[in-house]
């Protein structure tokens, strides 16, 4: 799969989510399989008040390519601004977040807000295209309510301002992530452009991303929520696409492993205190479903130091 210029592994993609898709997570997915991953989405303008907070979400590790870095905001200038600004950094493709549902991103007219805005998008793009050489793409929703899905009206409009790709989770704004993705606007969006077409929604395992390929015609497929705690799903998916297996599922050794690892890799990117505290939503997604896994996630919540979750992994997993 190729967006603009750049050849991706495969086309399984790794989503961009807030609070979830740091550096160390996107290594891991990486290295298992995902055919590009994706940062937490930035805010353009917090870029532009070199807010230092902001920093450490731009940071990208060599182990990750390709990347795709996404900006979000409303203001046209400063998106295109901050896309020169950035255009050295080690990323391959910039992302525009036109689907984020998060009420205080809506308030302010950003993320899905955009979708009630067709205009304003046409000159977000165009803008932001033309300050930049990397392919731009964007992620969008079906539409902001039920009675508003215009995904391939924006998909057209994305095409035709210069998007090399866009992506579309099948949900609208009013929906959040509750109820069933509806797969039928994403193959709608596909017929209405040229460019790649990645799906989004529901993709949970490698015979729902099968599934959602031949149902829409879509490209390539973008995995969210599943890849919590399953950093393995991507080369399951890639695997059961290119060569029809069906990988057995990780172990719980390998799982054990895995918690380990990523505990010691947040460790060394934020520090033991902030580290400990990431790890402990992750290691309730990795344990989730098994026995006793409840009062695991209770003592891992107390957990300060390396030591400790070491031992309570090792002991009680």
């Amino acid at each position: 799969m190729r967006i603009g210029s750049v050849e991706l592994k495969n086309p399984v993609i790794l989503a961009p989510m807030a609070g979830v898709t740091d550096l160390p997570f996107r290594v891991l997915c990486s290295e298992l399989g995902a055919g590009m991953v994706c940062t937490e989405m930035v805010s353009a303008k917090a870029i532009s008040f070199h807010n230092k907070n902001t920093e450490a979400l731009l940071e990208i590790s060599p182990k990750e390519h390709p990347v795709s870095l996404q900006l979000f905001g409303s203001d046209p200038d400063i998106l295109s601004r901050m896309a020169a600004y950035l255009e050295d950094r080690p990323f391959e493709i910039l992302d525009l977040n036109m689907g984020c549902p998060v009420p205080k991103v809506v308030k302010n007219g950003e993320g899905s807000a955009l979708l009630r805005q067709p205009r304003l998008v046409e000159e977000i793009i165009s803008k932001t295209v033309r300050a930049t050489k990397k392919p731009v793409t964007i992620k969008i929703r079906k539409g902001f309510e039920e009675n508003e899905a215009n995904a391939p009206e924006i998909a057209r409009i994305a095409e035709a301002s210069g998007a090399a790709a866009i992506a579309v989770h099948g949900r609208t704004r009013s929906q959040y992530y509750s109820g069933k993705a509806d797969w039928e606007i994403i193959r709608e969006v596909k017929k209405a452009v040229k460019i790649p077409v990645i799906g989004n929604g529901d993709v949970d395992s490698p015979q729902k991303a099968k599934a959602l390929m031949e149902e829409t015609g879509c490209d390539g497929i973008m995995v969210g929520r599943a890849a919590r705690g399953n950093p393995w799903i991507f080369r399951e998916i890639s695997d059961y696409l290119e060569k029809g297996i069906l990988r057995e599922r990780p172990s719980r050794t390998e799982i054990r492993d895995m918690m380990l690892r990523h505990t010691r890799m947040q460790i060394a990117y934020r520090g033991e205190y902030g580290g400990i505290r990431e790890m402990r939503k992750h290691i309730s997604w990795y344990t989730a479903g098994f026995p006793n896994s409840a009062k695991l996630r209770q003592a891992v919540n107390q957990a300060e130091t390396l030591s400790q979750m070491e031992t309570l992994l090792c002991e009680r997993f």
